[in-house]
């Protein structure tokens, strides 16, 4: 059982990134989300999207990002925008399956530097 995140790197501001994010290991999966944590800061909520497609943002990304999702590939993706200095941080992955209960799964960071 596994989220797998991957796509960070070192970018210019105005620049654009990918982030991906496979699970693996979990069925009935519901909702999923990207999170970010900038050094010294909280982690904070970036994007969600349900399983039907519908997505959220964080008022900060509105425009910018997107977040899609291939539910036959169990991935979803995070399309970085014209990226600014305050979007360096570690992004992390995160997916709620039904069952029995809820259950809920985060993946590794992948660390995005926006720099010049």
């Amino acid at each position: 059982v596994q989220l797998q995140a991957c796509g960070g790197g070192l970018v210019q501001p105005g620049g654009s990134l990918r982030l991906s994010c496979a699970a693996s290991g979990i069925a009935n999966i519901n909702t999923m989300a990207w999170y970010r944590q900038a050094p010294g800061k909280q982690r904070e909520l970036v994007a969600t999207i349900t399983s039907g497609g519908s997505t959220n943002y964080v008022d900060s990304v509105k425009g910018r990002f997107t977040m899609s999702r291939d539910n036959a590939k169990n991935t979803v993706y995070l399309q970085m925008n014209s990226l600014k200095d305050e979007d360096t941080a570690t992004y992390y992955c995160y997916a709620t399956a039904l069952g029995p209960g809820l259950y809920t799964y985060w993946g590794q960071g992948t660390l995005v530097t926006v720099s010049s």
